[in-house]
């Protein structure tokens, strides 16, 4: 069994109320921290812990903090995204819902580490009951002095809100999350300058997702070096997993990074195998905006190793043969599933959810839903596949924010592993609107490589 930091408790009656928090070593944290660190300690702890961002991104959290300018009577913020839009990626709902005080804490302990008197924790206008749920566990915090004026004797004030969002993907985005929680447009900023320079209001800002957030609660608990020593190199800690598609136990899963694909999918502890007694055909592996993989790409590496849940091992081999962990929504698809639908679908999600800021991104994504569908009624010609690449190559890179990334990856890596299935739709086109390709070569074994002659 895995080691769970965040998820421990999570099965226990009552977990999501500030009593049974407390009871079960709930905000011990934020004692420590208040009462025995300064806020420049607290930064080190998380420097020391190797925590990356659990928002996709993965970008080293203390390193982030540091970052955050300090000019005099200047308010800092911090604010924490719950937006969480990404199709196939559910564990920061799943840890609100549940556990509620792990965020506030978490938030606690940051917003101390930050020197911010006013955090925010912005959440999908979609998410209700999740807010309702924060709501009410803010204002325990605060009946029980873990929020307000001088926070338990140390000086430190901190008021916390929920802010709902308007149900817009493109406020993941922590700029666009920004500009909607001022009461604007969510539309990205150009960057720089970067949120920890000018932020929420114009002022210093640190923007991070939940799961991180709460991450800093063990941290602080257990020291970051302790943190550092589960996982592997720079993958430090554990990571929650939202595991959907054809197996046999979809669910929010925290996992120790290094832990294989393999034994992921197919052990009793997780994922529990294929359902229905089906073969894996392909893997989405941190959501619907990382590249897609065949299974024999996704458990093995080129080499012959096997490929594991660290962000180092999924992206092995670049674009061409790895993906992301991105923010661990990991959807797998059995024998009967069709690439092209599926990735028509994810096209018309980034198509309808685009800002439209950057033409490239307003225009391309629209191209390559028109297309895809086209191939995917069978109606395509080859010449639209080589179009798609070409329009997700116009796309990526050339946008301010990272939706045009996120759209332009998930086609251009179907059509570079999963070619012959679009061809397939072109050359049968009657067929095609009859029954789906199938498995084909896609778990065939990688072949092997021989050793190279010196």
């Amino acid at each position: 069994m895995g080691r769970k930091l965040l998820l421990e408790h999570i099965n226990i009656p009552g977990i999501n109320t500030l009593a049974v928090y407390k009871e079960k070593g709930g905000y011990r944290a934020v004692e420590k921290a208040l009462k025995t660190m300064s806020p420049d300690d607290v930064v080190e702890e998380v420097k020391k812990s190797g925590l990356r961002g659990r928002g996709g991104a993965g970008f080293p959290t203390g390193m982030k903090w540091s970052f955050l300018a300090k000019p005099e009577g200047v308010p800092r913020y911090l604010v924490c995204n719950g937006d969480e839009s990404e199709p196939g990626t559910f564990k920061d709902r799943y840890l609100m819902t549940h556990i509620p005080h792990a965020l506030i804490e978490g938030m606690i302990v940051s917003s101390y580490a930050l020197g911010a008197n006013t955090s925010y924790i912005y959440v999908r206008g979609e998410m209700m009951p999740q807010i309702r749920i924060l709501e009410k566990a803010i204002a325990e915090a605060k009946a029980a002095g873990y929020l307000g004026k001088n926070i338990l004797g140390s000086g430190f004030d901190l008021e916390l809100y929920v802010q709902p969002g308007g149900g817009a993907y493109i406020c993941g985005e922590e700029t666009a999350l920004l500009e909607s929680l001022e009461g604007k447009r969510g539309n990205p900023r150009i960057k720089p300058p970067f949120p920890a320079i000018a932020g929420l209001y114009g002022c210093p800002t640190v923007v991070n997702n939940v799961e991180s957030i709460a991450a800093t609660v063990p941290i602080i608990n257990d020291g970051g070096e302790e943190y550092a020593k589960i996982g592997i190199g720079r993958s430090t800690g554990t990571k929650l997993i939202s595991a959907s598609g054809n197996i046999n136990k979809p669910g929010v899963y925290e996992i120790e990074l290094g832990l294989s694909v393999e034994d992921f999918i197919f052990s009793d502890e997780y994922c529990g195998g294929i359902a229905n007694g089906k073969r894996m055909k392909a893997v989405v592996a941190g959501g619907s905006s990382v590249p897609i993989l065949p299974a024999n790409l996704i458990l093995n590496l080129v080499n012959g190793d096997k490929r594991l849940m660290t962000y180092e091992s999924l992206s092995d081999g670049g674009f061409a043969t790895g993906t992301m962990l991105g923010s661990g929504g990991f959807i797998v698809m059995d024998e009967d599933q069709c690439v092209v639908r599926n990735t028509w679908n994810f096209s018309r999600f980034y198509s309808h959810e685009s800002c439209g800021q950057c033409s490239p991104c307003r225009e391309g994504t629209g191209w390559m839903t028109k297309i895809l569908h086209k191939i995917e009624t069978g109606h395509g010609t080859y010449s639209d596949i080589d179009l798609l690449v070409n329009v997700s190559k116009q796309i990526e890179g050339n946008t301010i924010c990272p939706l045009g990334d996120a759209a332009a990856w998930p086609v251009a890596s179907a059509v570079r592993h999963f070619r012959d299935e679009f061809e397939w739709h072109i050359n049968e086109p009657r067929l095609s609107q009859e029954k789906n390709y199938g498995l084909a070569h896609y778990a065939d074994p990688l072949p092997v490589l021989e050793p190279s002659q010196n």
